[in-house]
């Protein structure tokens, strides 16, 4: 089984141009031509699951289709998709920001799935979703080092529920390095599918590892590696797992 790790930023894209004419300009800018070159990788990798960060659910940027329903059509995945923001933010009322959101995508049909978000932070989405053998949760977690924090509490409060083979993957957001998740993975028996804490973050000359493969200790790592990939600001995790 294959699984795909990738925080895309909407397709948005990278590099000095991004920022012209006046800072993050390129999050204003179509994204098609990107996205295509996302779309064309993802083909190439032909994951089983996969968990996107940064997603854009519709808006002016891919002439208001759905990237993750894009994706899922053109390559046949089921797909869920949904706003990373709570329901009582600010971000859900404003036209861009409301369609900003992560996804997760498998080959295999979708059982059931969930939607929880966290009571601190931004970016609060904790997506659930279940296959017939596997549970995925896929997470942003907060730049603020107390929120992660918190964020970690609840999903230990989730993740001790689930009695299945399991993967927790997203955007951590660990800014303090690996430390931050000692007693995250002690208690909750996770292990990371990096342990050579190979960095992901930036894409064009990786020093920081802030995307986390995370999985119960059913799942065995066949092969992990990190492409050089560079159409965003993180690269992809690409992770091979035996049951």
């Amino acid at each position: 089984m294959r699984f795909l790790l990738y925080n895309i930023r909407y397709a948005a894209g990278l590099g000095s141009r991004f920022h012209f004419p006046f800072p993050y300009a390129g999050y204003l800018r179509r994204s098609r031509h990107n996205f295509d070159r996302i779309l064309d990788f993802i083909k190439s990798v032909q994951p089983d699951i996969m968990g996107l960060v940064e997603v854009d659910g519709g808006s002016f940027r891919t002439g208001m289709q759905c990237q993750a329903e894009m994706i899922a059509e053109q390559l046949g995945y089921h797909h869920v998709i949904e706003t990373k923001y709570g329901s009582a933010s600010m971000a859900k009322k404003l036209p861009l920001l409301k369609m900003q959101g992560n996804a997760v995508l498998a080959k295999m049909p979708i059982i059931s799935h969930r939607f929880y978000y966290f009571d601190e932070g931004v970016k609060r989405l904790i997506i659930q979703v279940c296959t017939e053998h596997l549970t995925v949760f896929l997470v942003h977690l907060s730049l603020t080092y107390r929120n992660r924090q918190y964020q970690l509490e609840r999903l230990y409060s989730l993740i001790r529920e689930v009695d299945r083979p399991m993967i927790l993957a997203g955007d951590f957001n660990l800014l303090w390095g690996k430390r931050e998740l000692e007693l995250f993975l002690g208690a909750t028996g996770l292990v990371s599918a990096n342990p050579e804490k190979k960095p992901s973050y930036p894409s064009r000359a990786p020093k920081r590892e802030l995307d986390f493969i995370l999985h119960s200790p059913e799942l065995k790592v066949v092969h992990f590696h990190i492409p050089p990939v560079t159409y965003s600001d993180h690269s992809p995790l690409v992770c091979d797992f035996e049951f």
